[in-house]
């Protein structure tokens, strides 16, 4: 697996957009659970889901990062022309071609010096990015990297299924990330396990038609009313015993790796998958609740790549600019694939989520 430790990479500043536009989940009782009131107040209850942030219209992720990413730059009061890298990591392009992070390197007015390209990634796709990012700074080749990470799985899910309908929000979010004058050190490890790539899929929509050839679960092509071929798929169960298994060790090896002990740990924020799977690693893990925030996906819903950031503005933001913090960020889910790491926040500009009207 990949493993790094880097010194002189650090971040800068963090924002979160989501739309202004929302959904109650006591709005689906009828048209996804059968008028059965108690049933969502037990979903509601036990996997945590209340509201999600969903686009109306024409929005695309390229606009919740567009904003996300001009709030940031213009608070940091930065020149674009010392940015030499925009990486976009999504799931839900506005473009198959160009790269939509060719579009927003425009819309953005960044140097023709600065290198942008797309990566597709889901919920580790965070982890997958400041990897990135750090491995550019760490290198020597670029002094500021920009990082936008956002989905809007709202048009990739059908309203009618229960199974994710409920479960999905959007976000765009804007992270920049730079050279440090001192040491800072960080760490990452990065995991894949391609033989259960369809766990989690949106079966039809590019260029392979799909078949039980490649993909092995047959329930995907159970069509009914409900969901498509077209429409997101996700086994419930499997990403659960996936999340579970695999989060606790993950956590294990990255402290293993870095040398330091769970009390060194400010905070670990995973991917918001859902209340009940993050509340279940921490009991697996031993570790207080007090340093695992879990009520993001709650309010804005499960945010895909976005769900990390989104869940540092929204839970800690207040508590950065005032106490350097040593936080563990792990994302898990569709690829399936995973990613840790390890790394200080000082002094970063982190306001609290704004939003897309």
């Amino acid at each position: 697996m990949p493993v790094a430790k880097f010194n002189q990479a650090k971040i800068n500043g963090i924002v979160t957009c989501v739309p202004e536009n929302f959904r109650r989940i006591d709005e689906d009782v009828d048209s996804l659970y059968n008028g059965n009131i108690k049933q969502v107040e037990r979903i509601k209850k036990t996997i945590g889901l209340d509201k999600r942030h969903i686009v109306k219209g024409n929005t695309t992720t390229a606009d919740l990062c567009e904003l996300a990413a001009k709030e940031l730059l213009n608070s940091i009061d930065i020149n674009c022309n010392s940015i030499d890298a925009l990486i976009l990591v999504t799931q839900t392009p506005d473009y198959f071609q160009p790269a939509t992070a060719a579009y927003l390197h425009g819309v953005l007015d960044l140097p023709k010096t600065c290198a942008a390209f797309d990566v597709n990634q889901g919920c580790a796709g965070y982890i997958y990015g400041l990897w990135l990012a750090f491995m550019m700074i760490e290198s020597g080749g670029c002094k500021n990297v920009l990082l936008l990470a956002g989905d809007t799985l709202s048009k990739v899910v059908n309203p009618k299924d229960s199974n994710v309908a409920s479960l999905f929000g959007d976000a765009g979010t804007a992270t920049l990330i730079g050279r440090s004058s001192k040491i800072e050190k960080s760490f990452f490890k990065i995991n894949t396990n391609g033989k259960k790539f369809d766990t989690i899929i949106q079966p039809k929509g590019a260029f392979r038609v799909p078949t039980n050839k490649q993909i092995n679960d047959e329930r995907i092509f159970n069509i009914i009313d409900n969901r498509g071929l077209s429409d997101l798929y996700m086994d419930g169960s499997e990403v659960f015993n996936f999340s579970i298994q695999t989060e606790p060790n993950a956590i294990n090896e990255i402290l293993e790796l870095s040398q330091l002990s769970m009390s060194d740990i400010d905070y670990i924020v995973f991917h918001q998958a859902n209340k009940y799977i993050i509340s279940n690693i921490t009991k697996r893990l031993g570790i207080s609740p007090d340093k695992v925030p879990l009520d993001t996906t709650g309010r804005y819903g499960n945010q895909s790549s976005a769900s990390i950031p989104s869940t540092i503005c929204d839970t800690i933001s207040s508590k950065l600019t005032d106490i350097p913090m040593k936080l563990v960020l792990s994302g898990f889910g569709v690829g399936l694939s995973w990613g840790t790491a390890i790394l200080n926040l000082d002094d970063i500009f982190c306001p609290k989520i704004i939003f897309y009207k």
